[in-house]
């Protein structure tokens, strides 16, 4: 009975103090209020602005047209690479390079599939792979700092070099310094500076990671998985991303953001235009776009953009479908992917203003 009077005393005096989120909570409460009765439209205005900006994408984009079905498809596409030691292969081509550099071999494998496939996919078949390959947690922020240098989708590379053809720029330096260097470069440079925390592994000391499951089961096992990432995980975090946008838009901020934008992406030698589709909307449309630009318009900006566009943008897949997917798949949290995705992210916009200032000269035809 003391037990319960004491009990019973703590909680009035527990809760006469403010908690932060109380505050908040009532400042809320009033403010709606003063908005319900100056302006009694505005919370209408504000849902369906929101509506407008996710309803694009979410239903147009990914349930009604191509790249929906795209990652249903670049999810089976992988499994039955890996279940055709796709994965082993990779791993055996790369234990020497990464052995000299004292990093798990596995960290290039989420470029790899991110190339043949999807960046959704690559976190899904990936991330497991390098858990049961024994990464470290800074190995594995390290594979997905680098599975930003790639394009995330197979139809950009290509769009990109016929992009690149009608501007009369060589291609073959280009694909060889921005895709394939960075492979190599960038988890040496992330282990030696931000992530350190690597080791060298022998093949010998790694499983094998093809698995056993027969085709058919692979095949429709894999196509349920990329149903359950597209409904279950990519869409929910699409929608959070363009909810903050429709807000942004709706307190009349997002104009100035894009202007700011389209401003320091010409400062970078990044076409502006097709670089706010790729970090907005699809990178693969900022490329088919590119074809369509003036032929009298600066080489270096040509080059910037296809380097921003062959990555893992757009942005919204960075900080919400690639650390939904890796939390879910890996030793991460969500905060160390996007993270680790934001500094592969900041690389990539560097290795494109460097390219297009110091090598664009030697590609023009």
């Amino acid at each position: 009975m003391d037990k319960e009077q004491e009990t019973g005393s703590q909680v009035p005096h527990n809760r006469s103090k403010w908690h932060l989120f109380e505050i908040i909570g009532v400042l809320i409460v009033i403010i709606s209020l003063i908005v319900l009765f100056i302006a009694p439209n505005s919370l209408s205005q504000l849902f369906d602005t929101i509506i407008k900006e996710v309803k694009p994408v979410v239903v147009d984009t990914f349930l009604t047209s191509e790249v929906g079905i795209a990652v249903i498809v670049s999810v089976i596409v992988g499994r039955v690479l890996e279940r055709l030691g796709f994965t082993d292969g990779l791993i055996r081509l790369f234990v020497p390079i990464m052995r000299w550099f004292k990093i798990n071999p596995s960290v290039i494998i989420p470029s790899a599939y991110n190339i043949l496939g999807d960046i959704n996919a690559a976190g899904r078949i990936a991330g497991p792979i390098l858990v049961k390959a024994k990464a470290t947690r800074a190995e594995q922020k390290i594979a997905v700092a680098t599975m930003i240098q790639s394009p995330q989708s197979f139809a950009t590379f290509v769009l990109g070099l016929i992009a690149l053809s009608f501007f009369n720029i060589n291609a073959f330096p280009l694909i060889l310094l921005s895709i394939f260097a960075p492979l190599i470069f960038v988890p040496f440079i992330l282990s030696k500076t931000i992530y350190r925390d690597t080791k060298k592994v022998t093949l010998d000391e790694l499983p094998r990671f093809t698995p056993k499951t027969s085709f058919l089961n692979t095949i429709f096992s894999s196509a349920k998985e990329g149903t359950e990432l597209l409904l279950l995980i990519i869409i929910p975090a699409v929608t959070v991303v363009f909810i903050l946008i429709g807000i942004l838009k709706f307190a009349g901020i997002w104009d100035s953001i894009e202007a700011s934008m389209a401003t320091i992406l010409t400062l970078i030698s990044i076409e502006p235009n097709t670089g706010i589709v790729s970090f907005l909307v699809a990178p693969t449309l900022a490329v088919a776009q590119l074809a369509d630009l003036t032929a009298t318009i600066d080489p270096r900006l040509i080059v910037g953009s296809f380097v921003l566009a062959n990555s893992g943008l757009p942005i919204y897949v960075i900080v919400g479908q690639i650390p939904a997917i890796w939390a879910e798949s890996t030793d991460l949290r969500e905060k160390e992917v996007i993270t680790a995705a934001l500094i592969g992210m900041m690389i990539r916009i560097a290795t494109a203003c460097i390219l297009a200032y110091f090598l664009t000269p030697f590609l023009v035809v």
